[in-house]
């Protein structure tokens, strides 16, 4: 009977993070192309900015809302509408004639930004313990490597044919991970909630500041959220001003990140971090290695620019994992897909503002945006240590 559930939960990895894989790998595709694609409807860095901002507003807006809805009326249907919704949102950017149609395809993408959050709570749902949570989560770490190691040279490939084919070939694999999903992916919610759900756009950032219990948590991820993004946003056209590469060495470059991603979730998380370090140390030593990686991405230098890459591959993926793991387990059984809605709806709102803020950084200097990153993660750091110190009990909000 033991042997049978592990089967079934086995399987049931499989399928969710197939998911997200299928996900990833369309964002992947699309990163390198999109800030070139707007370019060719007159954008400058500042619009460019403004683009990535439009799809995180709207993530703010519907991670925690579908993360919510998930904890009442279940993980898979959330699922199955915010995956075919990523579809309809990239075949509106693919048949664009304008940039006001790229806008709008990437704030119908926005919108359905809820799977990510429904999916990692679905991970969540089923471990058995602390470790396994965190094991859980690391696997959609590990799609998100494999994601940004095959994704950004596909859409590099692929635009090299024509400049709107990564995007019909990303909302094709949306398509398809809708029907997989259909088919394959059961409901893991045992016990639902029925309290009335209310809509507040502030209450993530709200539930994030007054809870006590996450309270460094979070102000730690917010720092991480607004460096990372800040730095993300403007990479593209950094690559293009900085060695002249164009939209394939653009890619794969994203590939170093996917490379150093994909080894440090599926092998090193459970191998090496998990046995020689609590959650909490990794939530400390994570940050500094963003530092490190961060400087040297703003060097400008080619060689340290590599190293960059892989430091920052190594240490975001690894602080994704543990704060959330850890928030997570702070959380109630009841309220698990709020809160990570919560972690989402956080990071989203920072992708709002982190690219306003680094375009016009980028026209003062292409290499500001970079250094200012590493500063912020440090606060990042020093977030994290308070948070260490702390042990505070979840007290539920009436």
């Amino acid at each position: 009977m033991a042997s049978g559930q592990e089967r079934a939960i086995s399987q049931e990895k499989a399928v969710i993070v197939m998911t997200v894989l299928i996900d990833v790998i369309g964002f992947g595709i699309v990163i390198p192309v999109l800030p070139y694609f707007a370019q060719s409807f007159g954008a400058g860095p500042t619009t460019i900015s403004l683009l990535f901002s439009s799809f995180a507003f709207f993530s703010f807006l519907s991670s925690p809302f579908f993360g919510a809805l998930s904890d009442r009326i279940g993980r898979r249907p959330v699922l199955l509408g915010s995956i075919l919704m990523t579809a309809v949102g990239w075949f509106i950017v693919a048949a664009g004639t304008a940039l006001w149609m790229v806008f709008l395809g990437r704030i119908v993408d926005g919108l359905s930004a809820g799977k990510l959050t429904t999916a990692q709570t679905y991970l969540v749902d089923i471990a058995r313990d602390d470790k396994e949570r965190t094991a859980n989560l690391g696997l959609v770490g590990a799609a998100f490597g494999i994601g940004f190691l095959l994704g950004p040279v596909i859409g590099g490939l692929l635009s090299a044919m024509s400049p709107v084919f990564p995007f019909y070939c990303t909302a094709i694999l949306a398509v398809v991970n809708t029907v997989l999903a259909y088919f394959f992916l059961p409901e893991t919610l045992k016990q639902k909630r029925h309290d009335r759900m209310t809509f507040n756009p502030l209450k993530p950032v709200i539930t994030a500041a007054t809870t006590p219990a996450i309270r460094f948590d979070m102000l730690a991820w917010v720092f991480f959220g607004l460096a990372f993004v800040m730095t993300t946003a403007m990479f593209s056209l950094y690559v293009q001003d900085q060695f002249g590469y164009t939209n394939l060495a653009t890619g794969l470059l994203f590939t170093v990140i996917g490379v150093v991603g994909f080894t440090n979730q599926t092998f090193l998380l459970r191998q090496f971090w998990s046995r020689r370090y609590t959650d909490a140390q990794l939530q400390t030593m994570m940050p500094l290695v963003l530092v490190a990686g961060l400087a040297l991405l703003a060097s400008g230098v080619l060689w340290l620019f590599i190293i960059g890459l892989a430091l920052l591959g190594l240490g975001q993926g690894v602080f994704r994992v543990v704060l959330t793991s850890i928030v997570a387990g702070k959380a109630p059984g009841h309220m698990k897909g709020e809160v990570i809605g919560v972690v989402s709806g956080v990071f989203s709102a920072c992708s709002v503002v982190a690219p306003v803020i680094a375009g016009p950084m980028y026209e003062v200097s292409h290499h500001l945006p970079y250094i200012v990153g590493a500063v912020l993660m440090l606060v990042a750091f020093f977030a994290s240590q308070r948070s260490a110190r702390t042990e505070e009990a979840w007290i539920p909000r009436p």
